[in-house]
């Protein structure tokens, strides 16, 4: 990775416009869980496993769009002082969120 300096701006943008895109990529999927929470909270049957899928559904929201802006911070602030790029905990998140959301879409569609 090339830069100018500590916290300086990178002389290679191609950096900033990747970790600008990863971001954008977990927003548009916080997006896409908040139209599925909207969805399963408003056009399912009212039942406790319908209301749980959709409020996970927004947890997994609010969770990946503030997970994308800490990676974002983080990839940025290591690409502008030439550090290599912090591990980050988006991908155990998402994993961990899957693997929830999946259990609720199954109980919904149980109960």
């Amino acid at each position: 990775m090339s830069t100018t300096g500590p916290g300086s701006d990178p002389t290679d943008p191609r950096y900033s416009l990747a970790n600008e895109r990863t971001f954008l990529a977990y927003e548009r999927t916080a997006v896409g869980l908040l139209v599925a929470a909207v969805g399963a909270l408003h056009l399912l049957q009212d039942s406790w496993a319908e209301y749980a899928l959709g409020i996970g559904l927004l947890v997994a929201a609010a969770v990946t769009s503030v997970v994308g802006w800490q990676r974002f911070q983080q990839a940025d602030a290591a690409i502008r002082d030439g550090r290599p790029l912090p591990r980050g905990i988006g991908v155990p998140v998402v994993v961990v969120s899957v693997l929830v959301l999946s259990v609720l879409a199954g109980l919904s569609v149980l109960v």
